[in-house]
């Protein structure tokens, strides 16, 4: 991969978990080394990424940053055959119903519609493995069918109303999930078959019962390509038709073990420590670094919403600002948006610095639309490194 051109910028911040109307051990195939990458800063001679220093602020442990930013913007429009990977895409489609703090209510399909719509966009072949309830598919199959590089062959379509989710973002704080209903878990058996064609593999706990934790090893176990874990409900209480609440999940380890990749946002890290009212401070954010590591977790990408992005590395911390949130419309899906552009830079050889920059820039600019549809048409006119 050639060099990138970065500049500093002052971060805006785009939306996360937050209210979306603010501003915004493996096998050795999984575990090799990249090496390091060579970047070029605006205005200064080319070197390797260092770590920004923390400044610590009782929650997110620094005030306004300087974000690390792709200065090219406009790329070429599709991603050179021999730098594509087959993307194995695991968990759930929703159909979700949001309200804001302004009384303004969305509805729409989502779940891992909207890593797909980032990777499809961006030009990468995604394979969907999901159990997706008939009123939904109905809704999803037209769509995803005009998406040139997605392959919905792995889905499998079950009776029932799908899963449905109740999502309101207040003013401040958390937002407030409800599940009214889920799928039964997924399958692995058509997957494990074609295990060896697939280039990078990506779960997302979308319900918490997306997949039993016996086949997810089973999964894991045959897999020789990177894997990305996005935790996501996993921390959740697994419960219909009330208000969710953040857990203790001291089994994540089960889950998380040989693979490559781990996404949380600090909630889900702090229920992961044993204590989801404690905000992780820095030693216990290190502490996790450590036990990720562990099990050959390769880099941990703490999600922030609108102060970016923590890359956990063996070798130290890095924090990436996001990108600039010109118009924020709804920042549903953007952590999802984050992982399709971190996970594609990662596949085509990128580092995990430069994936989690690339993927929160997407993701900033993806809180500018609201909706699957119109999160593809979005990604689809940005450019991708390869």
């Amino acid at each position: 991969m050639e060099s990138l051109s970065l500049v500093y910028t002052k971060a805006r911040g785009i939306g996360g978990e937050g209210h979306p109307e603010a501003s915004g051990q493996g096998s050795s195939k999984r575990r090799a080394s990249r090496g390091n990458k060579q970047i070029s800063l605006a205005g200064g001679n080319a070197r390797a990424f260092e770590p920004i220093p923390w400044a610590f602020s009782p929650l997110l442990f620094c005030p306004p940053f300087h974000k690390i930013r792709l200065s090219e913007s406009k790329l070429p429009e599709s991603v050179p055959e021999k730098k594509r990977r087959r993307f194995a895409l695991l968990g759930t489609v929703t159909h979700d119903v949001i309200t804001q703090a302004s009384g303004r209510v969305l509805s729409g399909e989502g779940g891992i519609l909207y890593q797909a719509a980032g990777l499809c966009g961006l030009g990468q072949q995604v394979t969907l493995y999901s159990h997706i309830g008939r009123d939904i598919f109905a809704r999803v199959k037209p769509m995803i069918d005009r998406w040139p590089t997605c392959d919905s062959s792995g889905i499998r379509v079950v009776p029932g109303p799908g899963n449905g989710v109740f999502l309101h973002y207040p003013e401040k704080g958390e937002r407030v999930e409800i599940l009214e209903s889920h799928v039964p878990p997924l399958r692995p058996d058509r997957l494990l078959k074609e295990l060896p064609d697939i280039g990078f593999l990506i779960l997302v706990i979308n319900s918490g019962f997306d997949i039993a934790l016996r086949d997810w090893r089973r999964i894991v176990g045959r897999t020789e390509c990177p894997i990305w874990f996005d935790a996501h409900s996993l921390a959740l209480t697994l419960e219909l038709h009330t208000a969710r609440r953040y857990r203790p999940l001291p089994e994540w380890r089960d889950w998380a073990a040989e693979t490559s990749y781990l996404q949380a946002n600090l909630k889900e890290v702090a229920s992961m420590l044993g204590d989801p009212e404690r905000t992780p401070s820095r030693d216990r954010l290190d502490r996790f670094g450590e036990l990720a590591f562990e099990v050959g977790i390769q880099a941990v990408f703490v999600t922030l919403g609108e102060d970016g992005v923590l890359v956990l590395l063996p070798q130290g911390t890095t924090k990436v600002g996001p990108g600039e949130a010109k118009n924020v419309v709804d920042t549903t899906g953007c952590g999802d948006i984050f992982c399709a552009g971190a996970a594609a830079m990662l596949a085509s050889g990128a580092d995990p610095v430069e994936a989690a920059a690339f993927g929160a820039e997407l993701a900033s600019e993806a809180a500018g639309v609201s909706g699957i549809e119109s999160t593809y048409n979005l990604v689809r006119t940005r450019s991708f490194y390869a």
